[in-house]
């Protein structure tokens, strides 16, 4: 290329000041590529390819100078790599392992014996690639799953494409599974092929490298400039693909809309054996491949490289409702959808017992990981929300994959049996056995109400904190953005809702579908305090708090349990009242009354939504003065007169009158909501003081 920095199909990101504050530091300048090749999706997927350099370093033993190899650690991810997730070896001892490898079947045990390689005691434990970077010689090495290059590797003649696109300059290898062998295949390549710049992988990868790390990273985006130049062009020559369009888009306001209608009940069948959180993307990209008149014979062949079919299953569920199918009956659209999640999961019980070994771990969840929709869009399913949006990432690059291979020639897939073996791969088994114990909201969905500040916040704060995904919903939209800023939108995203609303409600729902798809918790703790007596009280004091904690409430409950019962996994709906409620006193007649209804209200759910598994419980605060937005206005003026002290005396008192004599903070009622949702499982229509102990608001 006459300018190696102007790249059509691929981002330039190497910023030559930023590289050259890290001096000689061979290892920082190895992090730094590793991070901008991991910023573009296109070359690498989260968690996808690995990266290492090779340094000089004085043995602490023998103070003589040896080589030591820098790698992605196993389950890192290079674009957000630092120098905590790498390992450390030395590069001789790792090569002398080809003196005790036994062949194939001695794979397992290899991973074991990079233990023995290890230089820097920090280090990450090595991935199954660490060979492939060892014994290769270069002092930098990049090995990446770019979309273009697996479209080439993962075509029917792609050896013969290799050797089209790059000459000679390129190597090839034929699939093989990652491990020992393979990195002994790499080196059997290169030394049959001097003076190469890289390796194809059949249905794998690719590899290139450098003396330094700028020499690689630029290598890398060559090579895969020039094969997504070669895809183009044949696209070009082809004029269309995927054998084009089948079936017309929806508008993209009737796809969120469809969507957001179908989620619950995709996620309700996609959870029958464990709870799922939900991801929806209707891009360019995933509608040209899902509306195509190839989605038939390419959807059932599964994806090809390893990274890919590890998150997203090895194929996906086509859902055969029409784009313009009413989905308002509920039962009508679960007798379409449930023969096709049955046949799915057959079909993968019947791939687990062809296919398994005697030691092979037990069958994992078969449900669905991708579902489309054409004319819609695509779902994703998995633990948690980074995990299904990865998964739907993954399956994006599976379709460019697809897209070029179909251009230059025609995708393969793995055959199932090589998907199987690496699916359920021991060393895979142990990688999910050492993965941290889920918190105990993981694969919950909440959305709070009032999450602006004050209690609601403490209580969103509180899920996100033990695993859930929240919306953090508040009529103050600047409000909610702000108390959101600190997570990411993996974690919480703030939703603006007036709660007195129904329109206003049924759109924070949708958006929490959308984001989600669906919700488990629902927290109704948007308020607002009146103290006046009954000559002062207005009937607009009144409509506001009716409005505002009774009607609200009302309709968030109406709202919210019409999702739970499309999802049929039960739910928690949880209220925020008073000990006002309880106790009768002086100047409160507006706001007394509204949290007495609220209660009420509570009891009357629980009886009539027990059937569904959904429990509604109340939790009643008392005298939360510190970090609560109802004391910073009237209500603590009214309070003070009518109890005949000072505003400045407020916590003080509040703190003296309960039996415990404490402070009650916003974040003690985030722990009694947290009880209700969490803990006390078999419990509704439950009043929890929470208040220090108030005697005469004892409910029983």
């Amino acid at each position: 290329m006459e300018n190696v920095k102007t790249f059509k199909y691929v981002d330039y990101l190497w910023d030559e000041n930023k590289a050259a504050s890290f001096g000689d530091d061979q290892v920082a300048l190895f992090l730094y590529r590793s991070n901008i090749l991991g910023a573009d999706l296109r070359i690498t997927n989260y968690g996808g390819g690995n990266t290492s350099c090779k340094t000089i370093e004085k043995d602490p033993l023998t103070n003589e100078e040896v080589e030591v190899m820098w790698v992605k650690g196993s389950g890192g991810d290079i674009g957000t790599l630092t120098r905590k997730g790498i390992a450390g070896l030395y590069t001789e001892r790792l090569r002398n392992l080809k003196n005790v490898y036994e062949g194939l079947a001695d794979e397992d045990r290899m991973v074991g014996l990079f233990d023995h390689c290890i230089f820097d005691l920090e280090s990450k434990a090595p991935s199954i690639d660490t060979p492939l970077h060892g014994l290769l010689p270069f002092k930098h090495i990049d090995h990446l799953h770019p979309d273009a290059l697996i479209a080439v590797a993962a075509a029917k003649d792609s050896e013969a494409i290799t050797k089209e696109i790059w000459g000679d300059t390129m190597g090839w290898v034929p699939w093989q599974r990652p491990g020992f062998d393979l990195g002994l295949q790499l080196e059997k390549c290169l030394n049959e092929n001097p003076g190469i710049r890289g390796i194809v992988l059949g249905s794998h990868g690719l590899f290139t490298w450098g003396e330094t790390s700028y020499e690689s990273y630029m290598n890398s985006l060559e090579v895969i400039e020039m094969a997504s130049e070669y895809i183009a062009k044949k696209i070009a020559e082809n004029g269309q693909v995927f054998g084009g369009q089948k079936v017309e888009s929806l508008p993209a306001d009737e796809r969120k809309n469809k969507a957001a209608q179908l989620m619950p009940l995709l996620r309700g069948l996609a959870s029958s054996e464990n709870r799922m959180v939900g991801h929806f993307n209707d891009s360019d990209v995933v509608l040209e491949f899902i509306n195509s008149n190839d989605l038939e014979r390419l959807a059932p062949m599964g994806t090809s490289c390893p990274d890919h079919f590890l998150r997203t299953k090895i194929q996906p569920l086509v859902l055969t409702l029409d784009k313009n199918e009413d989905l308002s009956d509920s039962k009508a659209i679960l007798d379409k959808l449930n023969p096709l999640f049955e046949l799915y999961r057959q079909e993968y019980k019947d791939y687990y017992e062809t296919c398994k070994h005697p030691n092979s771990p037990a069958m994992r969840d078969p449900n669905p990981v991708i579902i489309i929709y054409p004319g819609v869009g695509m779902f994703s399913f998995s633990k948690d929300k980074q995990t299904t949006r990865v998964a739907s990432e993954f399956y994006v690059n599976a379709i460019n994959v697809m897209r070029g291979a179909e251009a230059i020639s025609e995708y393969t897939s793995l055959p199932r049996q090589e998907a199987f073996d690496i699916e359920y791969w021991l060393l895979e088994e142990a990688k999910l056995q050492r993965m941290p114990k889920e918190k105990p909201l993981s694969r919950k969905i909440a959305i709070v109400t009032g999450a602006g500040g004050g209690i609601g916040q403490a209580i969103a704060d509180k899920m996100v904190q033990e695993g859930a995904v929240v919306v953090f919903t508040d009529l103050n939209r600047e409000a909610a953005e702000s108390v959101t800023a600190k997570y990411s939108k993996d974690q919480a995203i703030a939703v603006q809702c007036d709660v007195t609303s129904e329109e206003g409600i049924r759109e924070a729902f949708k958006q929490t579908i959308l984001a989600f798809g669906g919700v488990d918790i629902l927290v109704h703790s948007a308020g607002l305090a009146i103290s006046k007596s009954l000559e002062e009280t207005t009937t607009k004091d009144w409509d506001l708090l009716q409005n505002v904690l009774v009607k609200g409430q009302f309709l968030m409950a109406k709202n919210g349990t019409e999702i739970f019962k499309k999802q049929n996994l039960g739910g928690d709906i949880v209220n925020i009242a008073s000990k006002n409620g309880l106790v009768a006193g002086p100047n409160n007649v507006a706001y007394g009354t509204a949290k007495a209804a609220q209660q009420h209200m509570t009891r009357l759910l629980a009886a009539e939504l027990a059937a569904d598994k959904i429990r509604v419980n109340v939790v009643n605060p008392d005298g939360v003065i510190v970090g609560s937005k109802i004391w910073e206005g009237e209500w603590a003026e009214g309070r003070a007169k009518a109890n005949g002290i000072s505003v400045e005396e407020l916590p003080a008192f509040y703190a003296k009158r309960n039996l415990l004599n404490e402070i009650i903070l916003p974040e003690d009622i985030a722990n009694g909501v947290f009880a209700c949702v969490a803990i006390l499982d078999k419990s509704t229509g439950n009043i929890i003081n929470v208040d220090g102990g108030m005697a005469n608001a004892f409910p029983r």
